[in-house]
């Protein structure tokens, strides 16, 4: 499709309807990029700080027919957020306000700016909980995480990002402004358009302000680090936790690769892991009087199972020192090698053929991977290393062993992404995952809402 350039009048305008714009190529070059290593340098950068700015940035690029692209935190895995056509980049930076907590209703209004940890922290000093927690919580802005329907350890538990999106504030590509929701607990008015948006990865509209539901946080929590001898037996003990009628808040996944990296990457020796080969984190949440009786109920399901002494984290110390381990593996792999992200999951019960199959595949390929994530939904994280590939090498190897992953994914019952989205990246193997019925009702909504696709071009769908 062809674009219209960024001109002198382009940007005049912009500057009169914002009052940061930025076109120098120090700037740009901080927006051109995300954790994919991924480079595509925008043509001019905008910071809006309020709603009115953005509605005034979407009709200039109606007019002139530029290409848009918003952007959080910068955190993504996908290329979500990659001006790949290069045009407007808006950064939601400035729009960083939590504007209420509702304690009566359990509900926090925020604009997209806000840091996930932030908002987290906020809402837990008056006794409330927002789970979501992706590994970037850090740095990662609520808007992307709603773009992309993060989640992290304890959607195990309480669900992704979409379980908590009660209301939006939106501007579409053409400029519109509305809310497309309520704020009650029923509502039954209309197609559920929030939902809808939610995980759209900035394709059909740009959010404003977001009501997110909040619970009661837990009075306390426990966490279980359970040494195996094997991948097949961890990924095999998912299955007997579940059995066992405990539901914990989170349980991770961690081959014995990926340990190391961390704690290499860490420099951390003060938490004593004992040796294994793989390892599940399993934490426990709710009354403290019950913790430990849970605790003592899945060591003795899994007796037989692990190898070595199991170790249970009480205290706020040890537990964020275990989770930061957790939390650091994909940046620790980043200084092994660059890699790409395989977001891969299939139900529960075949995660254990799904790690089977994907370091068979490892052999095939020739391509080294690490693995780890969130045993407890089936979402594994296989970072696929390039080393000391040459580009050509690399880009043919990728991509066969991503062919190959998102079809074993397929046939296992699950699909291409779990919690990274589709984007730039996985966009190509989306008519592998799903049917072309339901690409073509996805291209249609997109022209809806975009008619002259200038909304994020480039992501989710096959070029």
């Amino acid at each position: 499709m062809q674009y219209g350039e960024v001109t002198e009048k382009v940007v005049d305008l912009l500057t009169q309807a914002v009052e940061e714009v930025y076109t120098d190529e120090d700037t740009r070059s901080i927006y051109a990029s995300d954790e994919t290593g991924l480079y595509f340098p925008p043509d001019v950068v905008v910071k809006p700080k309020t709603p009115e700015e953005i509605i005034d940035i979407v009709k200039i690029a109606n007019e002139f027919r530029i290409p848009i692209t918003p952007r959080g935190g910068g955190t993504g895995l996908s290329g979500g957020a990659l001006p790949v056509h290069g045009g407007i980049l808006i950064s939601m930076e400035k729009l960083n306000n939590i504007i209420d907590i509702d304690t009566v209703s359990g509900l926090v209004f925020t604009e997209p700016g806000v840091i996930t940890q932030v908002l987290q922290e906020a809402v837990a000093r008056e006794g409330l909980y927002y789970p979501p927690d992706p590994a970037s919580r850090g740095s990662c802005f609520i808007g992307g995480n709603i773009s992309e329907d993060s989640a992290g350890p304890h959607a195990f538990k309480y669900g992704t990002t979409r379980v908590y999106v009660m209301n939006l504030e939106i501007i579409t590509p053409t400029g519109e402004r509305f809310w497309t929701g309520s704020n009650t607990t029923k509502n039954t008015t209309g197609y559920n358009i929030t939902q809808a948006l939610v995980g759209s990865e900035g394709t059909l509209a740009i959010f404003t302000k977001a009501v997110l539901k909040l619970i009661s946080l837990p009075e306390d929590s426990l966490l279980l680090v359970l040494p195996f001898d094997s991948v097949e037996k961890a990924t095999n003990a998912v299955g007997k936790i579940m059995q066992s009628g405990i539901m914990p808040s989170a349980i991770e996944f961690m081959e014995k690769d990926a340990l190391e990296a961390a704690r290499s990457y860490l420099q951390d020796v003060s938490v004593a892991l004992p040796p294994a080969n793989a390892m599940l984190w399993v934490e426990l949440d709710g009354e403290t009087e019950t913790l430990f009786k849970q605790a003592e109920k899945i060591s003795n399901v899994l007796a037989n199972d692990v190898y070595g002494d199991v170790l249970f984290a009480h205290s706020d110390t040890e537990k964020e020192r275990l989770w930061q381990l957790r939390r650091v593996i994909g940046l620790a792999v980043k200084t092994i090698s660059p890699y790409v992200d395989a977001d891969t999951i299939v139900p529960r019960k075949n995660l254990p053929l799904l790690l089977k199959k994907v370091k068979n595949l490892e052999k095939i390929h020739g391509l080294k991977t690490i693995c780890y994530g969130h045993a407890g939904d089936g979402n594994i994280h296989v970072n696929i290393l390039r080393g000391n590939l040459d580009e050509k090498t690399w880009s043919e190897k990728l991509n066969k062993m991503l062919d190959d992953i998102t079809k074993v994914c397929v046939e296992l019952g699950g699909t291409l992404a779990g919690e990274h989205g589709t984007g730039l990246i996985h966009r190509k193997r989306l008519p592998l995952a799903i049917s072309k019925s339901h690409l073509n009702i996805m291209k249609q909504i997109k022209k809806v809402w975009d008619p002259l696709n200038i909304l994020n071009p480039g992501k989710i769908f096959p070029e």
